[in-house]
């Protein structure tokens, strides 16, 4: 039988393809579930015994949490990128950072084929199967449920036939997990006019009222939350504890699949909304006009390449090093209030603040110059434009 490593979350789709693989394709399967943050022990621990249950040869856990962080959340929180103004990315980046764990372990235990349980509608399908085709040539891929085009109902048919019973009438809504966020895609999101049920969302409100969290940045990066230092993987996972806890971070995202076509999906993401809004203030303190314009044109570039699956492209590490170079002064601590389903980005206070009263308080009093200056200044900046007008007059 030949060696094969299968992405596997645990869900209908990659459940079903184990005894598929085993049974109608005759391979060795081999599972590994690649964690960006989104499942804790006991989940892990459960999706180990499913596999093993469902018949897999064996079944790892990979941790690429950290490198998911480093290597994408770090560039997308500099950038402030939201992809059309919405969706922080949550699902669409953490991706590339499994399929290339996935290469990693399929090397090491001498697999010739490797899968996954994308279908073919999405944008998965493509962001496995191009590192898979870069990095691993040599290996096989294999994609049951989109080569059989199968509905989820005749997955269950399958795995039901094969004696495993699982409660599969939970899986009406595919949720993905991890550190940046959580998406959401069922039978609502499938139209234009749908609106996903409460019980849809993984996280229930649970507190009323309103709460201020303060949350230190130091180039950049997020280091402490309400004044306890800690790692970036530690404040992202507590602002989202926190903020799941009020409902924030929900929202639907509208945008243009990689292969052509609209798609909808629902998301929680109180920590990435949360820290971009937060870090975007303190920017907006820091950064000149010029370092936010040009950093804002090549963060909406570097968010649609990644979303599309680019990653590998040299040119996406030229923009990390401009991204990163932007952050040196980004510095200092951002006021944030949660309340239901809602927050304000309340302020900041940075040493490298450039909205420094030395030089004058907007609206009321300017000491870096005077009258006359300003109207010397005037005179040239509208030079071009009183040459223009003046033609209409001759």
């Amino acid at each position: 039988m030949k060696k094969l490593l299968l992405a596997f979350s645990g869900g209908l789709d990659t459940s079903f393809c184990v005894p598929w693989l085993i049974h109608e394709k005759k391979y060795e399967v081999h599972t590994a579930l690649v964690n960006t943050g989104g499942f804790n022990v006991v989940e892990l621990d459960a999706i180990a015994q499913k596999s093993k249950e469902l018949g897999a040869t064996s079944h790892v856990n990979l941790d690429a949490t950290n490198d998911f962080y480093q290597k994408g959340i770090r560039f997308l929180l500099f950038g402030n990128i939201l992809k059309n103004d919405t969706y922080p990315l949550s699902v669409s980046s953490e991706r590339i950072f499994q399929a290339l764990a996935l290469v990693d372990h399929a090397r090491k235990i001498g697999a010739l084929a490797i899968a996954h349980g994308s279908t073919g509608a999405g944008n998965d399908q493509v962001r496995f199967d191009l590192v898979f085709q870069v990095l691993a040539p040599d290996i096989e891929i294999i994609t049951p449920i989109r080569e059989l085009q199968i509905s989820r109902k005749e997955e269950i048919d399958y795995l039901k036939k094969h004696q495993f019973e699982y409660a599969w009438e939970k899986s009406k809504y595919s949720i993905n997990q991890g550190l940046w966020g959580t998406s959401v895609g069922g039978v609502e999101t499938l139209q234009a006019s749908g609106i996903l049920p409460e019980e849809a969302w993984p996280h229930q409100v649970e507190k009323e009222g309103k709460e201020k969290i303060s949350i230190r940045f130091e180039k950049g990066e997020p280091v402490a939350l309400d004044g306890v230092s800690m790692q970036p993987v530690e404040v992202i996972r507590e602002v989202n504890r926190r903020g799941h806890s009020y409902g924030i971070g929900r929202d639907i995202h509208v945008g243009d699949t990689i292969i052509g076509i609209k798609g909808r999906v629902g998301f929680e993401a109180p920590a990435a909304l949360i820290l971009i809004k937060a870090h975007h203030l303190l920017e907006k303190h820091v950064l000149t006009k010029w370092q936010q314009y040009w950093k804002k044109q090549l963060a909406d570039w570097y968010g649609m390449l990644l979303h599309e699956a680019q990653y590998l492209d040299p040119v996406m590490r030229n923009i990390e090093h401009f991204l990163e170079d932007t952050q040196e002064r980004v510095s200092g601590t951002v006021e944030v209030e949660l309340r239901p389903y809602h927050f304000s980005i309340l302020s900041c206070d940075s040493p490298y603040d450039l909205m420094n009263s030395k030089f004058g308080d907007y609206g009321e009093m300017n000491k870096g110059f005077t009258g006359e200056d300003v109207q010397g200044f005037t005179k040239i900046l509208g030079n071009q434009m009183k040459i223009f007008h003046s033609i209409d007059h001759e």
